[in-house]
């Protein structure tokens, strides 16, 4: 099912992606969108939320405003000091080209990096 990658959908939820990242909820470094999934890597400013409850929270509002059906829970895995963050993006991004929906990294539009318009 594609629910995600689709331009309709794609630009609202990414633009809810950035506005986390203006208003220092969290920091995107990669925000992917799949079909059926999202692939990110994030960065948590101190606060009084977990990266749970802070994750969930974004579901359960895009859930409610962009009518997307979430899976119920999500996979966290944090990056280890001798794991490398270039590694880390470098995988997320060749996704799309893994799944041949696309030949080359360059050619997925479904990509939000924070420097982006």
């Amino acid at each position: 099912m594609n629910q995600l990658a689709n331009p309709e959908l794609a630009t609202p939820l990414l633009e809810t992606v950035k506005l986390r990242n203006d208003r220092f909820i969290w920091f995107a470094h990669i925000f992917l969108l799949m079909p059926d999934r999202i692939h990110a890597l994030l960065s948590f400013p101190p606060s009084k939320n977990t990266v749970r409850q802070t994750v969930t929270l974004w579901k359960r509002w895009t859930a409610r405003q962009l009518g997307i059906e979430w899976q119920r829970d999500f996979f966290e895995h944090r990056l280890r000091s001798n794991e490398s963050w270039r590694e880390k993006a470098n995988y997320i991004l060749a996704n799309p080209v893994r799944k041949g929906l696309v030949a080359e990294v360059s050619q997925w539009p479904y990509v939000f990096f924070p420097n982006s318009p």
